[in-house]
């Protein structure tokens, strides 16, 4: 089974979301909360180019945020 790990902030509500997502397809996934972590949040920048959150990782890579991973799991 793939790692997925969903890098959010406390009241990210696409992070929020990505996280209902992922539970309501029964997949096991990690989160971290990035809320008041400056190191973590420029790791992120730097690694994604992104500065928004979530940012959602699967088995280590980088595949974007809500969107991207609505995308990528289809419908239900």
């Amino acid at each position: 089974m793939s790692r997925i790990v969903v890098y959010t902030t406390l009241l990210c509500p696409y992070g929020l979301r990505a996280r209902a997502l992922l539970a309501s397809r029964g997949l096991p996934f990690e989160t971290i909360d990035v809320t008041r972590d400056i190191a973590k949040r420029q790791w992120l920048r730097e690694t994604t180019g992104r500065t928004s959150v979530p940012q959602i990782f699967i088995d280590d890579k980088p595949i974007g945020g809500f969107s991207e991973l609505r995308q990528l799991l289809g419908p239900p």
